[in-house]
């Protein structure tokens, strides 16, 4: 790695990085540590079986709620200070779960711990971004989406062996206790980027926040063509994956008859598979220009998510579901990192209020997408899911191409 670009030491910037992948790592288990107790959550709170992917896009939804408001705010009061706040009341949403007696009060909740999402995107990214170079940018946040990954690949499993010993209130009182610690860890090392001088003599200035010049701001981002394409184009390719994750425990737990710890299993091939394709960017990304490499990543992606739709005309098995997914999921960990940091850069504005608009374009997109494929029936059966979600995910390609036909010019640095 080469020296960060601002003035911090060694050991508080492992500091930093290890605070912020922790905060990120806990805001997946939020949902995804939760997903196999779902069923459970709605027979104690006495409500319907179809608020399983419902919660899971309201806490979908919290990550939008306040990211138009947290960027802007971030570049004028800083991003530590924003951080610290996202943190606390992430940590107090996941306490206040424990106590929670009515399915209404539970999903408000889970809107609010999502929102704790919001503050990774549009403040620990942009953070990031600040604090390294291109290069090491990228591969941080590939490895960053890595370790995110774990939350998706182990919190099912993890959440399945907890609930054996723990209710699944208790397990929101361990995560809340999680936050905590890293509240701490943030306090301690995360350094403040805005109005920072930087190695190479650049400076990045505080913004005051206006809200009439937030909003012309946010205007301006909507009419810029090669940001929209590339911001909707990340929440289309995450969209089946996303979709996955909501309907899961309906198509492998009612439908399939599955346990709680043989659907935490039947993750592991899809996010291993992102893991993988995360890896293999690491090694390409120092040798090959970053349109190229999603390029490449449209090969496995293109090619899992049309096997899901001829395989949505037989009748598919869970391995050969989960296989295909697989093979999508390569390709989505190959190109994710990459095709957000060209969104990010697309823009010359304030990367807080980038990163914010960024986050609610593609969540909006994630989000509403995969609420759109349950109300078609998606969770009904495996071949719906695999129809659906194929024909979802190749409309990435639509405002992807339109991107890359745009992106021939260099990147700034």
């Amino acid at each position: 790695m080469q020296a960060p670009l601002i003035n911090i030491s060694p050991h508080k910037l492992i500091g930093f990085l290890v605070a912020i992948t922790l905060f990120e790592l806990l805001t997946y288990m939020a949902s995804d540590m939760i997903m196999p107790a779902m069923l459970s959550v709605t027979h104690q709170l006495n409500a319907s079986p179809e608020h399983v992917p419902y919660a899971f896009t309201l806490y979908l939804a919290g990550g939008i709620l306040l990211q138009w408001l947290i960027g802007p705010l971030s570049d004028h009061f800083g991003r530590r200070k924003a951080l610290l706040v996202g943190c606390a009341m992430f940590a107090l949403a996941c306490f206040a779960a424990y106590q929670v007696q009515g399915i209404h009060a539970f999903n408000g909740l889970r809107l609010i711990q999502g929102v704790g999402l919001g503050f990774v995107i549009a403040v620990s990214y942009p953070a990031l971004q600040e604090v390294v170079c291109e290069a090491d940018a990228v591969k941080i946040m590939a490895l960053l989406g890595n370790v995110a990954l774990l939350s998706p690949l182990l919190g099912p499993l993890l959440g399945s062996l907890l609930l054996e010993w723990l209710s699944w209130r208790e397990l929101f009182l361990l995560l809340g206790a999680g936050s905590v610690l890293v509240w701490v860890g943030l306090y301690g090392f995360m350094p403040e980027t805005v109005g920072t001088a930087r190695h190479d003599g650049g400076r990045l200035e505080t913004i005051p926040f206006k809200w009439r010049g937030t909003l012309r701001r946010y205007a301006n981002l909507l009419c810029n063509r090669r940001f929209m394409t590339s911001s909707v184009a990340l929440g289309l390719m995450s969209l089946p994956l996303i979709a996955w994750i909501g309907l899961a425990p309906l198509l492998l737990m009612r439908n399939e008859g599955f346990s709680s710890l043989q659907y935490g299993l039947w993750q592991i091939p899809v996010f291993t598979a992102v893991i993988l394709g995360n890896l293999i960017l690491n090694r390409l990304i120092a040798t090959t220009e970053l349109p190229q490499l999603i390029r490449y990543a449209l090969w496995p992606l293109c090619g899992g998510l049309c096997a899901l739709i001829v395989l949505s005309l037989m009748m598919p098995s869970t391995v050969l579901i989960v296989s295909c997914l697989a093979l999508y999921a390569l390709g989505l960990g190959m190109s994710n990192a990459v095709l957000y940091r060209m969104a990010l850069f697309s823009s010359h504005d304030s990367k807080g209020l980038v990163s914010a608009m960024i986050g609610m374009i593609s969540i909006a997109v994630m989000g509403g997408g995969s609420s759109l494929m349950a109300m078609a029936g998606a969770g009904a059966s495996l071949e719906a899911f695999a129809l659906l979600a194929g024909i979802a995910g190749l409309t990435c390609l639509v405002p992807l191409q339109q991107f890359l036909r745009r992106s021939h010019a260099a990147l700034p640095v």
